[in-house]
């Protein structure tokens, strides 16, 4: 049976979509080094020692090299190294790690997220990463954001929660969520998401994966991408 699962496995088109992303990130590689230099390490430092006994869940993002290497390898697979500067405008954008690796390829970017982990608020400060204090809501426009972008992205979504019931939000919520953005989108924007699973595991109901579809977005399991802007 476990053979057979693995065949089956090969066979699937998104095993050679994820191949070849892991194929390209070799290829066109992204040195980390350079980058991590101009992080102030006695700040960092002084960072990690105020943080050492908060809960593990937050405690370990000072530690920043594998945050960077996560982060790098979105920056990769979306091709934003490969690219001329773009205006970059992350949802949730926590600690800034993503946000941090485009300004040092040159991109002019903003976050957008809640203020309540302080520890991100450091990090950012450390990152020198501008962000806008604003949580996500469902049927709740963004704000003026003073410019429009060519690219929004949103990794490891948890705004689509409804708090405390955990019930996820339904294509209504996405479709004025995606009306909404379309608003900050410049001409040919971009816009990407990485979805958190669902309970089962999936990360969609059917209803909802024909939804984006419907919108123009390319859909693989979590990631949602509309490379070619929004359909309504």
């Amino acid at each position: 049976m476990k053979l057979y699962r693995k065949i089956r496995k090969l066979a699937h088109p998104l095993t050679y979509r994820r191949a070849w992303r892991r194929a390209q990130r070799s290829i066109f590689r992204l040195p980390l080094g350079p980058l991590r230099t101009t992080i102030d390490p006695e700040r960092l430092r002084e960072i990690q020692q105020r943080y050492a006994n908060v809960p593990a869940g937050y405690a370990k993002y000072t530690n920043v090299d594998p945050w960077l290497r996560l982060n790098r390898e979105r920056v990769q697979d979306l091709k934003l190294h490969r690219s001329a500067p773009k205006r970059v405008l992350d949802l949730g954008c926590g600690g800034g790690f993503f946000l941090f690796i485009l300004k040092g390829l040159g991109h002019s970017v903003l976050g957008l997220d809640v203020g309540r982990v302080s520890l991100f608020t450091e990090l950012l400060d450390l990152f020198d990463v501008p962000r806008v204090v604003w949580r996500i809501e469902a049927f709740k426009p963004l704000p003026d954001l003073g410019e429009k972008f060519d690219w929004i992205t949103a990794f490891s979504v948890n705004f689509n929660l409804y708090h405390p019931s955990q019930r996820r939000w339904g294509a209504a919520e996405w479709d004025f969520l995606l009306r909404d953005l379309q608003r900050h989108l410049a001409s040919g924007g971009k816009i990407f998401f990485g979805l958190n699973p669902l309970y089962a595991g999936d990360y969609y109901t059917p209803e909802l994966h024909d939804f984006f579809l419907s919108r123009g977005a390319n859909v693989e399991r979590e990631r949602i991408f509309f490379d070619k802007g929004l359909r309504f």
